[in-house]
């Protein structure tokens, strides 16, 4: 699979700062690159340890073009899993 230039320079940089709605109230959120085994692979996700809403985890996920983890959820731009991401 091959990236876009957004997703490669977030890659590149090894975080990325978001602007996400927390409790209905706009924040600045930093998500780092991490990498995640998963059965025989290992695949690259962006990760807060911050708990933040089921839609926004979504919303950053399609922005970005990458898996996006935080505290309570993981989401996967749409059609997209983990093996989609192994090689990056």
């Amino acid at each position: 699979m091959d990236l876009d230039e957004r997703s490669r320079k977030i890659l590149e940089d090894g975080a990325v700062k978001m602007r996400v709605s927390r409790g209905g109230i706009a924040q600045q959120v930093t998500f780092i690159v991490k990498r995640v085994a998963f059965g025989n692979i290992t695949y690259v996700e962006l990760f807060s340890e911050r708990v933040i809403d089921i839609s926004e985890i979504k919303r950053v996920a399609e922005e970005t073009g990458l898996p996006v983890e935080a505290a309570n959820a993981k989401a996967f731009p749409e059609g997209k899993s983990s093996v989609d991401f192994k090689d990056f």
